[in-house]
C-alpha cells in the first residue's frame, strides 16, 4: 500500500490480511461448534474463516484457532501509546542520582497482592539475578530492598511499607480474571491514600502483562508497566520521579 501509515496483518503476502485467533465457546465439540466458531470469526471481520483447530476441553467446552482474512485496516496514526518520558540510566548512573538526591539508600518495596501468587514478575525486577541478562534492583547498591513475595495483602503491604520508610512500593499483578488485578490495585492506592498524608506516600508502581499503561491515573498510581519491562527502566523511573519530587 502507498500509505504507510495504513497497514494490514501479513500473512502470506504483504496486505493479505490473513489472521490467526484463538478463543473458547461453551459447546459441545460437534459441526455446529465449528459453524458457530466461523459465525463469530465472520462477525469479527474475518471471512472467508477457516477452522483450522477444533478440541473440546472439558463437559461442553471447545477450544477453537481460526484462520482468515480480516477486513480492518489499522492508521498508525491514530496508535496511542505511552512513551517513556525519562532518560534510561545505567546502574552507576542510578546509584549516583540517589546519592545525590537523598544522600541516603531509596527504599523499595514489592510484592505480589491479593490472591496472586506469580512471583516471576516480581522477582524478575526486585532479584539480584533479574531476567534476560539485566541485574534486578538488589544490585543497585544504592537501593535497599525489601521483598515481600506473593499473597500479601494490603494492609499488611501498607504497614510494611511504613516500617521499612518505603520511597517506593511495586506490585505486580498477573492474574486477571474478573479484572481482579484493576481492582486490586484500586484497592491498593486507596490504602496507602488513607494512611499517608500526600507528600510522605511512597511512590506506587503497578506492573503485569495485562495492564494497559496509560491507566496510571484512573487506578490511583504513579506508574504502571506492561510485559517487558527490565528492572534497569524501573530503578531509572523511580530516580527520575524522586528527583522531580524533590525539586523546589
Amino acid at each position: 500500500m502507498s500509505d504507510q501509515t495504513i497497514v494490514r496483518p501479513y500473512g502470506d503476502t504483504t496486505g493479505d490480511g490473513m489472521v490467526q485467533v484463538s478463543f473458547t465457546l461453551p459447546v459441545p465439540d460437534d459441526p455446529r461448534a465449528e459453524g458457530a466458531a466461523r459465525q463469530l470469526a465472520a462477525k469479527m471481520g474475518i471471512e472467508p474463516a477457516m477452522v483450522v483447530h477444533a478440541r473440546q476441553i472439558g463437559d461442553g467446552h471447545t477450544f477453537f484457532v481460526v484462520y482468515g482474512r480480516a477486513r480492518h485496516l489499522v492508521n498508525l496514526a491514530e496508535v496511542e501509546v505511552r512513551e517513556r518520558d525519562f532518560p534510561l540510566l545505567s546502574a552507576k548512573e542510578v546509584n549516583a542520582t540517589v546519592k545525590r538526591t537523598l544522600r541516603r539508600k531509596l527504599s523499595v518495596i514489592g510484592a505480589c497482592i491479593g490472591t496472586d501468587a506469580h512471583t516471576v514478575g516480581i522477582d524478575a525486577i526486585l532479584n539480584l539475578k533479574g531476567v534476560a541478562g539485566h541485574k534486578g534492583l538488589e544490585y543497585y547498591r544504592e537501593l535497599k530492598v525489601t521483598n515481600l513475595g506473593a499473597q500479601v495483602a494490603v494492609p499488611e503491604l501498607v504497614e510494611a511499607a511504613r516500617a521499612e520508610r518505603a520511597d517506593a512500593v511495586l506490585v505486580s499483578q498477573v492474574v486477571t480474571q474478573r479484572d481482579s488485578h484493576l481492582r486490586n490495585v484500586r484497592e491498593m492506592a486507596g490504602a496507602f491514600r488513607d494512611r499517608f498524608p500526600a507528600p510522605a506516600r511512597p511512590l506506587l508502581v503497578a506492573g503485569g502483562p495485562r495492564f494497559d499503561e496509560r491507566m496510571a491515573g484512573e487506578l490511583g498510581v504513579d506508574r504502571i508497566f506492561g510485559r517487558g519491562t527490565t528492572p534497569g527502566e524501573v530503578a531509572s523511573y523511580l530516580v527520575h520521579a524522586m528527583s522531580q519530587q524533590r525539586q523546589p
